[in-house]
């Protein structure tokens, strides 16, 4: 077995819109084609006994349903005989469940023009493992087929590697979910740990618990333990009484001030870092200095004050919860030994690795050793029945410490402290330390005090507390970042097809700026944010999208989405607003594994599948695999039509529906029984004069788009009026240079039906010989490069063959031959000059050009084809003045 194709899909796409993070990979079973998993001795024993829970029901939060929605793969199923492809797509899925990645939805099925060859899709939880996973899975049933040994734990400890590596903490995938909840999109940032929720001028960013409404100021007093200190004192807080120490000799001053017992801690520490408690002799006092050495220089020395660790979280000013914290600790047994106590403390099931899940394992470190040292004790001691040791001088979750939730414990006085801490320290989401015997009297009484106040305060002893009810704390802080009847969003208008996509959104973007909004498109061209291109270069994929979307200056999105970023990786976002679909046709067939029209119009139609229930998908009644798309739509559908009297437009009209047709020289909306005429289309000067049908077309596209986004009949007539095409505006889309005695067009028509539409338009054009420049394209199906060049020759008086640079796989010398038949089948005396370099084509059509003709260059290489003319353009601009 091996892997053909592998690919990440980072949005919906043509395998799932619902599904937005997949992996769609190609393997071809090789010598083990056609062969299911019962004809393959052994395999279901061996397969189960290497990874026991493929066969066992998945066990999620909601483990009643899941069963029946994700069943597994039993010894049974195997035996009676499953495609290797499928069972390759549970071994994926099963690898990434036991490295603790909860992902479950996947399926298989054969190449249909590729025998022996299966796809397989499944989901991932982070893409670098998804991808490690899906090479590994085929691997590991390749090995068992053939009755190899198979040892998963370094996959497994790679994949586990990984996770930690790239997965969200706990405290951010809390936000992160709660955010999703409300449907309120994300964003990561690539190479920060900068979560961006929300898109463009509305976003908002969190880094861990810190959000971007958090003061740098207030992240930095909180930081310096001393200020803050000084700070709450000041404010009537109590607080340990201590002072900061450089050396031992200060150690040792401070000491005789305030007594035993102390505690030491790093003047900039945070998470419990360095810090030693209940310090009770000089020889303690001194490792404890050593060891907050190892984080700053400045060491702080308080009182130890008597009580429990409690934790109080506020957020945007109010208590949300609060957990008695425990610091990690084992009860003897009479007979174990520390190391295997802690051992059987490590087999909790709720305890794993680093933030795997809601306990961490309890790890015997040097701080370990160091409070066994104290005690005359060492980790093969054995503890008497009963006795307690806790083995760190902190209460963190992170270091093997448990929490028990007290947040409706706490006394009103109480509350109101740590609400002032945090307001005193100026932060949005504040954790605040306090030491009391019991949380439930106030701290005055109990002579406790509030030791610490810390930024970006971990949330996991809240959401999965060990003892007590769970506090969705990540709700208030969704909510101080997206306050009621606010929005996450700005609006997206996304633009597919197989032709016009291009002049569409750049007609939609002109319109959308227009009404003052602060646009970000993109298109085949490049990317543009409020109309200065910001990257060139084919921009219709998910990355494109992703840069409009975080720009934090763009409050609305134009997005054209072609065919190829759609089977690359999915779109760049989850729903949109409105969806624009121009047409199919048949182009790029036969690449990425797209063959027919039917399956290209499936790829097209993921697109309008995406828009939200109250937006809209334009749709082009005048094409049957467009037209069909609405039947799948949630959302509202309107159509626009060439033909007035098309039957589907006056059934949608009469059932209510909004349309756009052209009738009598117009692009008119209709609505129930009333018609508004937004202008003649001939006013448009992107359908140059009315000559441009398929121009007009899109315009019926763009003028239907702003009516449903709701903008004015004025304001959609004055934008389809004001947008000129040049080669600046519209590269390589109709940009017309008129020469004192002919006309040059550059098109980037490059395929059968954009030819078609363009033929329609070249007839209706008025000229004394029309000469085009052409060439074929290596990756088309031969049949798709003889229509190309079958309407060529019958529109163009004169042929100019030329070859591209990358002739994509095919031979020149082949393109050569298709082109010639393909422009001869309808005029066998068709005059053609063959010239391989495109520029020495150009050269040679713009000297030779006769009085009153039109010279028609279809290019790809739009930059240098339009470089060249207009430097022929001022060549005679010279002479006439020399002249």
């Amino acid at each position: 077995m091996k892997i053909t194709d592998l690919r990440t899909m980072r949005g919906p796409s043509y395998w799932s819109v619902k599904h937005l993070k997949l992996i769609v990979m190609k393997v071809d079973l090789e010598e083990l084609a056609n062969q299911w998993s019962n004809a393959i001795p052994g395999l279901a024993g061996r397969l189960t006994k290497l990874l026991p829970g493929v066969g066992q029901p998945c066990a999620t939060p909601d483990s009643s349903i899941q069963a029946y929605k994700h069943p597994p793969l039993t010894q049974e199923q195997l035996a009676d005989g499953e495609p290797l492809g499928h069972v390759i797509q549970h071994v994926a899925l099963e690898l990434q469940r036991l490295a603790g990645m909860p992902v479950y939805w996947g399926k298989s099925y054969p190449a249909t023009q590729e025998e022996g060859v299966e796809y397989v899709v499944f989901t991932y939880q982070e893409e670098r493992a998804g991808r490690v996973a899906a090479n590994a899975a085929v691997e590991i049933v390749d090995a068992l087929c053939h009755k190899q040994k198979v040892d998963i734990k370094p996959i497994i400890a790679e994949l586990h590697s990984i996770r930690e590596e790239e997965f969200f903490g706990p405290s951010t995938y809390s936000i992160v979910s709660e955010a999703v909840s409300r449907k309120i999109p994300y964003i990561r940032l690539k190479n920060t740990s900068v979560i961006q929720l929300g898109y463009g001028v509305n976003q908002k960013r969190i880094q861990a618990t810190t959000s971007s409404n958090t003061s740098y100021f207030a992240v930095d007093i909180a930081g310096n333990k001393n200020r803050t200190k000084a700070m709450l004192a000041d404010a009537g807080i109590p607080v340990p009484q201590g002072t900061t120490v450089y050396s031992l000799d200060g150690l040792r001053d401070a000491i005789e001030e305030l007594g035993f017992p102390i505690v030491t801690k790093p003047l900039d520490g945070n998470h419990g870092k360095g810090a030693s408690i209940n310090i009770l002799d000089w020889k303690a006092a001194q490792t404890g200095f050593k060891e907050a050495q190892e984080y700053s220089r400045a060491v702080i020395v308080e009182q130890f004050i008597e009580g429990f660790d409690h934790r109080l979280l506020v957020v945007n000013g109010k208590l949300v919860a609060a957990a008695k914290r425990t610091p990690a600790a084992v009860i003897g047994d009479g007979h174990s030994t520390i190391q295997e106590l802690i051992d059987q403390v490590n087999l909790d099931p709720r305890r794993g690795e680093g933030h795997e899940k809601v306990l961490t394992k309890i790890k015997a470190d040097k701080h370990t050793s160091a409070i066994l040292k104290a005690r005359d004790l060492t980790l093969k001691s054995v503890l008497p029945e009963g006795e307690e040791l806790f083995l760190k001088s902190t209460a963190n979750i992170s270091t093997g410490g448990t929490a028990t939730d007290v947040t409706d414990l706490v006394h009103p006085y109480n509350v109101l402290l740590a609400e002032r801490a945090a307001g005193i320290i100026g932060l949005d989401i504040c954790g605040i330390d306090m030491l009391t015997s019991d949380i439930a009297i106030p701290l005055n009484e109990t002579r406790g005090a509030v030791i610490e106040v810390n930024a970006a305060p971990g949330f996991r002893m809240h959401i999965s507390p060990t003892k007590g009810l769970p506090r969705n704390v990540a709700a208030p802080v969704v909510d101080m970042l997206f306050p009621r009847n606010s929005t996450s969003r700005i609006p997206i208008i996304a633009v597919t097809g197989t032709n016009g996509k291009t002049t569409t959104t750049r007609l939609i973007a002109h319109m959308v700026a227009a009404q003052g909004y602060k646009v970000g498109f993109t298109t085949t061209d490049g990317i543009y944010i409020q109309g200065n291109q910001l990257q060139k270069g084919d921009c219709t994929g998910s990355q494109s999208t992703e840069f409009v979307l975080r720009d934090p200056t763009v409050n609305y999105a134009v997005l054209e989405v072609a065919r190829g970023g759609m089977l690359r990786s999915g779109l760049g976002f989850d729903t949109c607003d409105i969806a624009v679909v121009t047409n199919v046709a048949a182009d790029h067939l036969g690449m990425r594994d797209i063959y027919t029209v039917e399956e290209m119009a499936a790829v097209k139609g993921v697109l309008p599948r995406t828009v939200n229930k109250s937006g809209w998908a334009i749709l082009n009644a005048d094409d049957n695999l467009v037209y069909a798309m609405g039947e799948r739509l949630q959302c509202k559908v309107a159509l626009f039509s060439m033909n007035e009297n098309n039957p589907r437009i006056l059934d949608h009209v009469e059932a209510g529906g909004v349309a756009a047709v052209y009738e009598e020289g117009y692009v008119t909306i209709y609505q129930n029984s009333y018609k508004l005429r937004i202008d003649r289309a001939a006013e448009f000067p992107v359908t140059l004069g009315g000559r441009a049908g398929f121009n007009i077309e899109n315009c019926l596209a763009v003028a239907l788009t702003g009516y449903v986004a709701g903008f004015e009949r004025d304001d959609i007539k004055t934008a389809l009026r004001t947008f000129v095409p040049s080669a600046a505006k519209t590269p390589g889309r109709m940009n017309v240079f008129k020469f004192p005695d002919f006309e040059v067009i550059v098109d980037y028509a490059h395929n059968t039906a954009g030819i078609g539409k363009y033929a329609e338009f070249l007839n209706n054009t008025p000229a004394t010989h029309k000469v085009g420049i052409v060439s074929g394209l290596g990756d088309r199906r031969d049949e798709d490069t003889l229509g190309f060049a079958r309407i060529a020759g019958g529109i163009f008086d004169e042929v100019v063959l030329r070859q591209d640079r990358d002739l994509r796989g095919k031979t020149a010398e082949q393109l050569k031959e298709i082109m010639m038949r393909g422009l001869r089948l309808d005029k066998s005396e068709l005059p053609i000059t063959y010239i391989e370099n495109e520029v020495d084509a150009i050269r040679h059509v713009l000297s030779t050009a006769h009085e009153g003709s039109v010279i028609t260059i279809f290019t790809e290489n739009i930059t240098a084809t339009i470089k060249q003319i207009e430097d022929f353009e001022a060549q005679i601009t010279q002479g006439r003045h020399k002249s």
